[in-house]
């Protein structure tokens, strides 16, 4: 259920306490690095997880692409290599899409076995598929069937089973290709300055106004530095993401007092769906400045999270200040790097979406559960 106020940020959501690990006597700081074996290393993705649709496209569009350059070779000409290629599409998509289904429903014991048999296991169902798709096409009767050996479908889906479950390793091991890393990379340290300098500037307003709470300010300010300048090189999870936003909003809460009205729903389901690092602080903030620092009355600021099927949900929405209020203009560059982070670790998977509904401007954002 909803809730006014900002929960402590030394409770986490549903009102546990918050783990904390202090190297000394002065409690948790930015020198405090992610212990390994965490839940970083528990969700590591298995190499047949084949069930998301970005991976689903990718193989179909693969192998279809290895058919069709393979048929250029004695086709007699364009017609004859459309029809050819569409008997083999005939033969390919079917094998394809069962080889995806039967990774995706075998993957929890599949990535129990040891390397080698998850290779054998891969290959071995690639060529069962290929000739599941060879059989379904002689049901049919279609040419290919008196032109083409019946040995070429099981070698075809074996090699084509090895090629990609060869890139599902690869992804499982979170080996992006150089220039997706650069350019998350990139896109980490843009948003870290500006995050940091306001922060800062906003603690420094705080120490000043009412020193008696200087401590828990400069905690909560430990621990926002202590995540943006340790960077991890992989997703985190998203209840790590609201503890980060519940500290922040718990330093501009003292800054605005009453004008500052935080409400949550949280859903614990999706608190441990993988997210790219510093996602929701800067959405937050956003909500801060641009929906509550211009109204003379202050305004309302809701996240929410919630597991709709197999997807994990977070909306970030904030009322808006009276059309006659002086409202800094904002460039963008905090929802562009949002969006354009989602994109590179989730993929066609991710949504995101901003805009202004019924008074509110509401940003919403969905990931899959399992990534």
């Amino acid at each position: 259920m909803p809730t006014n106020g900002t929960p402590s940020p030394r409770t986490a959501p549903g009102g546990r306490p918050r783990p904390t690990v202090p190297t000394s006597q002065f409690g948790t700081t930015i020198f405090d690095q992610l212990q390994p074996g965490g839940a970083a290393a528990r969700a590591a993705r298995s190499p047949f997880d084949a069930c998301q649709v970005g991976v689903v496209l990718r193989a179909v569009l693969f192998v279809h692409a290895v058919l069709g350059v393979a048929l250029s070779f004695f086709a007699q000409g364009a017609e004859d290599w459309l029809m050819h290629l569409a008997y083999g599409a005939a033969v390919a998509l079917p094998a394809t899409l069962l080889w995806l289904v039967l990774c995706c429903a075998l993957k929890r014991v599949l990535t129990q076995a040891s390397d080698a048999m998850q290779w054998v296991a891969a290959v071995s169902l690639g060529a069962l598929c290929g000739a599941y798709g060879w059989w379904q096409v002689g049901l049919v009767g279609l040419p290919l069937t008196q032109t083409v050996s019946a040995l070429a479908p099981l070698l075809a889906g074996a090699a084509l089973a090895a090629m990609i479950f060869y890139a599902l390793k690869l992804r499982s091991s979170s080996q992006l290709p150089a220039a997706t890393r650069a350019r998350l990379a990139e896109l980490q340290s843009r948003i870290r300055p500006h995050f940091l300098f306001n922060t800062l500037n906003t603690a420094i307003a705080l120490v000043r106004v009412d020193p008696a709470r200087a401590e828990s300010v400069l905690e909560d300010l430990s621990e926002l530095f202590r995540v943006a300048l340790i960077d991890t090189g992989r997703a985190v999870a998203l209840s790590e993401e609201v503890d980060l936003a519940q500290r922040y909003l718990a330093i501009e809460q003292i800054r605005f007092g009453t004008r500052l009205k935080v409400e949550w729903d949280l859903d614990p389901g999706a608190s441990e769906v993988r997210v790219p690092p510093l996602i929701l602080q800067p959405l937050v903030e956003n909500a801060v400045r641009h929906g509550v620092e211009p109204s003379p009355e202050g305004g309302v600021v809701r996240i929410r999270t919630q597991v709709r099927g197999s997807l994990a949900v977070v909306s970030v929405t904030n009322t808006l200040p009276p059309p006659d209020s002086p409202v800094a203009p904002g460039h963008g560059m905090a929802l562009r790097n949002v969006k354009e982070r989602l994109r590179l670790m989730h993929d066609v998977s991710a949504q995101f979406a901003a805009g202004p509904e019924n008074g509110t401007w509401r940003v919403h954002i969905a990931v899959p559960l399992k990534s």
